[in-house]
């Protein structure tokens, strides 16, 4: 049980442990505030580690006309791909053009924008394909013959949800996960916050909690205006459809897109869909769902894909602006504050909206609106050049970190050795420490999960169940068998039982 700190009054208390939440945390932390981070249940364990796992800018918002939401998200791939290497890379994806559907120069023109809306430095500019002399037309049906091939980038959503709160631990933040905020109220110029950890207080509240934003305002009985659309997205994964790096974004006869990804080496990415969410209802993939994804597949892929073929589902539920728009893959993905408009008293700021690609800009905002009613938040920005941890080196220098890796540490597999340098970058020597062989690790839970990693992953990335470490800080789940599944959790019994 935590002890309650009751004496202590933070700057600012962020309630939410997503992406936006820990960003949040991780901001007002680097300007010198005193920060507390409250989350329900493990950081990242709903939409943050349910995205489909992009930084893009978002070519479809075009069609929207969503020109702002489009040149921000774009401006800010290349700053978080130098922020943090490890775990963000670039990816060429591949555009069939489809006979009947969006005309080419249409495509072409959407593309030639995408290329200048946003200040592209680094990421190669479109090109125009022939998919029957194109590497990546080999898996696909003879009739797609013609294409374009675009710059965006990959993230590991949980991990970067993870190393924004590592980051502002050591920045000085407390992080309290498993603390759900049972009830806020204000007292003159602070916030009285009621956990199952403790009571704690703060001069204001930063409310980044996603899906439940309403739900910690009627706890806060705040007034609100702003409300929320809750679209689920499912995604699924089958084993590798093709054996090239290039992802595809693939367009449907219902006017609605879904990409095709190269996903944890060995399988396939398949999403997504936007389906209206009822608040309380399980966050699982339908068989519809699942259906309409493996027939859009389908179509284009000359190996057909099936339900059959489904190895693991995820689905999370985005909390869009409401915006009144018709369909759920219409609503705005831009974000919007709402802030108590009381002269006097503690503030408070919600979030809504939002996607993983502008959470920086979003952070960064939030803070300064927070900013004005509380001097500590009131510094200058500095998120957008300094590294998330691990993350302290050059884009270009993946290839030579992973060698010098393996050749501190010669006992680790490539595999291994490389899924070690893209979770934690430079700090993977931490997590490995002196070890000089396998044993030296300790326990070995299958696919180079060890026990030293284990360990690490408790004592500094606050995991706690065997799925916080097989499904967030890891995707090892979806290689490990039950039986090695099994052995990892009885094992973390037996750490807690000690």
């Amino acid at each position: 049980m935590f002890e309650a700190v009751d004496q202590n009054v933070f700057d600012v208390a962020v309630i939410g442990g997503g992406v936006n939440g820990t960003g949040i945390a991780r901001d007002a932390a680097g300007r010198g505030a005193s920060v507390l981070l409250l989350e329900a249940h493990d950081l990242a364990s709903g939409t943050s580690s349910n995205s489909s796992k992009l930084i893009h800018g978002g070519l479809r918002y075009l069609e929207h006309y969503e020109f702002g939401l489009v040149r921000e998200a774009l401006g800010e791939r290349e700053k978080l791909w130098v922020i943090a290497p490890h775990i963000i890379w670039p990816m060429r994806f591949v555009l069939p053009w489809v006979q009947g559907l969006r005309p080419r120069w249409l495509l072409r023109l959407g593309l030639f924008l995408y290329d200048h809306l946003g200040k592209r430095k680094l990421l190669q500019a479109t090109e125009t394909i022939r998919l029957d002399r194109h590497p990546a037309g080999r898996p696909l049906k003879r009739e797609f013959v013609h294409g374009f091939v675009y710059s965006d980038g990959w993230v590991d959503d949980a991990r970067l949800v993870i190393l924004n709160a590592r980051d502002a631990a050591d920045k000085g933040a407390e992080v309290r996960t498993r603390c759900a905020v049972e009830k806020l109220e204000r007292e003159g110029d602070v916030w009285r916050i009621e956990t199952a950890q403790g009571t704690f207080r703060a001069r204001s509240v930063i409310n980044a909690a996603g899906p439940s934003v309403l739900s910690i305002l009627d706890r806060s009985r705040e007034d609100h205006t702003q409300s929320i659309r809750l679209v689920r997205g499912s995604h699924i994964v089958v084993r590798k459809l093709f054996d090239h790096p290039h992802p595809y974004i693939f367009q449907l006869p219902d006017g609605r897109i879904f990409f095709a990804i190269p996903y944890e080496h060995d399988f396939t990415l398949i999403g997504t869909t936007d389906r209206d969410h009822e608040a309380g209802q399980p966050i699982v993939a339908s068989v519809e769902e699942i259906e309409y994804l493996c027939e859009g597949a389908s179509r284009f892929f000359a190996k057909p894909v099936t339900p059959a073929d489904v190895v693991w589902t995820y689905s999370g539920v985005r909390p869009l602006v409401d915006d009144g728009s018709g369909k759920p893959e219409t609503a705005t993905r831009g974000y919007r504050f709402e802030v108590s408009d009381r002269s006097e008293g503690a503030p408070i700021l919600s979030v809504f909206g939002g996607k993983i690609t502008t959470f920086r800009t979003l952070s960064e905002e939030a803070v300064d609106r927070m900013g004005e009613r509380i001097p500590a938040l009131s510094g200058a920005h500095w998120t957008d050049t300094q590294p998330l941890p691990g993350g302290d080196f050059g884009v270009g220098e993946v290839e030579q970190r992973l060698a010098d890796l393996q050749a501190r540490y010669p006992f680790l597999k490539p595999a291994w050795a490389k899924r070690l340098l893209h979770a934690y970058g430079t700090l993977a020597a931490t997590v490995l420490d002196d070890a000089q062989n396998l044993a030296d690790c300790g326990a070995h839970f299958g696919h180079g999960l060890t026990e030293r990693e284990v360990r690490y992953l408790i004592s500094r990335e606050w995991a706690h169940e065997a799925d916080d470490i097989l499904w967030r800080r890891t995707k090892l789940g979806l290689r490990l068998s039950e039986q090695q599944q099994e052995r990892l959790r009885c094992f973390l019994g037996e750490m807690t039982a000690q």
